[in-house]
């Protein structure tokens, strides 16, 4: 039955938008009966549609936690709800049940999210739902209701407040300088457990109204259900044939970011209100357009294209370059995973944006430094020197995985990962500056970590001891292959990262990277662990050495290590798992093997209608942007041929499958150049 269900899907999946316009920047569905939305976000925050009108899911806030529970870990906030609005015509409330022509389509080249349809035989309706680029902690829904004959619509936007905040207090206010005025409707509460005060303001905009004066709009009335749930509501006529146009706007701060939330989210939703529409909107898309000069482009499958942009789409959506922040697993999809950053960033989801925006991989390895001294404490206070850094990471960069997970405890390869990211991004954008002040302080710390975490044999040979490797499904091993490799990779970077900057070289570093044990089958097969025995494994974790690691490069053990771990591969695996081998097919000059495992690697996690990513194929909790780095890996390292080496980013061996008539890769690396293959 489940082979079925993910052949339904896939099924489902690929007749839906096959029916769609050769649009390839846009993904539109009607009404359907599975359903997963695509969210709206800008790095900041996140907004999640859902396929009802006028309503929204949830709202995410990028690095704002509280705690889970009492005895809990931190968990990212589920933020105030500002985008369930209500709209009544000539006195009947608008729902599923009265509309015809329902239509939602994500506009990726402008972040939109629009949704249409028609009311009886009144008025046609559209709007649509930025997370603004450029005002990052507000969210602006741009409307427009057609009348078909003379109607009287009454419009109400709400601020929601989930159960699990403390103290609300939610106001409406008139705010007034000269004769400028400001309706605000405002919630100011205590996060879960009081950690944070958020505060969200709201109000309307009316676009066809150039005077600010109260007595120019239409009336505002404020209704109070409760302290959770306050509402602010307008009427107005149109005649037959005319178009109402109007916005609804809201901003929500917190003390992560403010030290007075409460008048930052007013002053936001004030700019959004007194700023003209064209000038707001135009920002937001001149900002959109310079993250897509760095974009993918695919000639001949309309199909791959969409899904390459909508994983890239939502990389960007998840980030910012100016942030210092960084992207956890779902991104701002959800509260999944707890919104805690894992290696994901560092091995997924990092190469691909150090390819295509180096503004963006700097806030990620930032994101990290910002965090070392706490990565010291953890090295410390487990018998270690140098740095350790946290499986799961938050706001206080102190490790974040519940306490049962042993991953939090022993999955330590994330450290070496770092490092990793760290010379990668040295060597894309030659930052001597940076890798003086933020780079190599970072990277130093983490070979002094795995020279301490290692121990040495009687034959002189180094084993790292009782780890979770990236094949999560055994525990407390020896010698796991992946995390061998990533520290000799860590060790070896630090020696070049040393000389570099002019710093002296530890002869340890070397010492200890030279004679790290990875283990052999007889046959000559790599081992994932000192005592692995043919296991189903979670994801790839051999093979990694050979790509990214280029720790196992001989062609032979190469093949053999494909041919043996890709069966091994658990069919509820993450979706990245499948990316790592049509990488590294794709190097060898096999682009039908590479094509097969790239597609593989994610459709039967997408989801209807719009191909939301989930994490497994089994699973339903997207957006997996882990595995939107793994898909954008196979194209960029894969088919595109580009390599990031000591001389910064090459092309190597570029192949190109036979579904496809040509590959555009553009705005690569700080010179934003263009490759094509065909």
């Amino acid at each position: 039955m489940k082979n079925l269900y993910f052949l339904m899907i896939i099924f489902f999946s690929t007749t839906l938008w096959s029916q769609s316009p050769a649009d390839p920047w846009s993904i539109s569905s009607g009404k359907v009966d599975a359903y997963t939305g695509i969210v709206a976000a800008n790095g900041r925050i996140g907004i999640l549609p859902e396929d009802k009108p006028f309503e929204v899911r949830s709202i995410i806030l990028n690095n704002v936690y509280d705690k889970e529970s009492q005895l809990g870990v931190s968990k990212i906030l589920l933020g105030m709800n500002f985008g369930n609005l209500e709209m009544e015509i000539d006195g009947v409330k608008i729902t599923e049940s009265n509309i015809s022509n329902w239509q939602q389509t994500l506009n990726m080249k402008e972040a939109a999210f629009t949704t249409s349809f028609d009311f009886k035989n009144k008025a046609h309706i559209s709007y649509t739902i930025y997370a603004l680029r450029n005002v990052q902690y507000a969210g602006y829904i741009d409307f427009k209701v057609q009348a078909k004959t003379d109607i009287s619509i009454k419009v109400t936007g709400k601020i929601q407040t989930p159960e699990e905040y403390q103290d609300p207090i939610s106001t409406f206010r008139i705010l007034e300088d000269l004769e400028t005025t400001m309706p605000i409707l405002q919630t100011v509460a205590k996060s879960r457990f009081g950690k944070h005060t958020v505060a969200t303001s709201a109000t309307f905009i009316w676009h066809d109204i150039n005077s600010t004066r109260e007595n120019q709009r239409p009336e505002l009335t404020h209704t109070s259900v409760s302290e959770y749930d306050t509402r602010l509501s307008f009427q107005k006529k149109i005649e037959k044939g005319e178009t109402s146009e109007f916005a609804w706007t809201a901003a929500q701060a917190t003390t992560q970011d403010f030290v007075d939330p409460q008048s930052e989210s007013e002053r936001f939703v004030i700019f959004n209100l007194l700023t003209p529409r064209k000038d707001l909107l135009d920002e937001h898309r001149k900002l959109w357009a310079e993250l897509w000069e760095g974009d993918i482009l695919i000639e001949g499958d309309l199909q791959s294209q969409l899904d390459v942009r909508l994983a890239l789409y939502h990389l960007y959506a998840f980030s910012r370059g100016d942030s210092d922040l960084s992207i956890a697993p779902m991104g701002l999809s959800s509260q999944n995973y707890n919104g805690h950053i894992f290696w994901d960033t560092e091995l997924w989801m990092f190469p691909p944006l150090l390819l295509l925006n180096q503004d963006i991989a700097r806030s990620l390895v930032n994101y990290r430094s910002d965090r070392l001294e706490k990565a010291k404490q953890k090295a410390i206070n487990f018998g270690y020197k140098g740095a350790m850094f946290p499986w799961e990471s938050d706001d206080t960069g102190e490790e974040a995985t519940p306490a049962w997970a042993l991953t939090g405890t022993f999955e330590h390869h994330i450290t070496a990962d770092v490092a990793i990211a760290f010379w990668d991004y040295y060597r894309v954008t030659k930052n001597k500056e940076w890798l003086k002040e933020k780079g190599f302080p970072v990277i130093k710390e983490i070979a002094d970590f795995w020279v301490s975490r290692s121990t040495q044999n009687p034959d002189s040979s180094y084993s790292i001891k009782n780890v979770v490797g990236a094949n999560e499904f055994l525990a407390n091993v020896d010698d796991n292959a992946f995390t061998n490799g990533s520290a000799i990779t860590a060790l070896r970077y630090a020696v070049l990262g040393a000389k570099e900057v002019g710093e002296e070289v530890d002869p340890q570093w070397s010492k200890v990277a030279d004679n790290i044990i990875i283990h052999k089958f007889p046959d000559g097969t790599t081992k994932e662990n000192r005592t692995y025995n043919g296991e189903i494994i979670k994801q790839a974790d051999v093979n990694l050495l050979t790509y990214p690691l280029d720790v196992v490069s001989d062609k032979e053990t190469v093949l053999k290590d494909l041919a043996y771990y890709e069966p091994k591969l658990s069919p509820i695996g993450p979706a990245m798992g499948k990316s790592v081998f049509a990488v590294i097919y794709a190097r060898l000059g096999n682009p039908s093997e590479a094509y097969r495992l790239f597609k593989e690697s994610y459709e039967p996690n997408k989801r209807p209608p719009f191909g939301a990513l989930a994490e497994a194929a089994n699973s339903d909790n997207p957006y997996f942007a882990t595995g939107a780095g793994g898909m954008l890996q196979v194209v960029l390292f894969g088919f595109g041929g580009l390599h990031i080496t000591e001389s910064g980013i090459e092309q190597k061996n570029e192949v190109l499958p036979k579904e496809w008539k040509s590959l555009t890769l553009k705005g690569i690396g700080p010179e934003k150049k263009t490759y094509v293959i065909k």
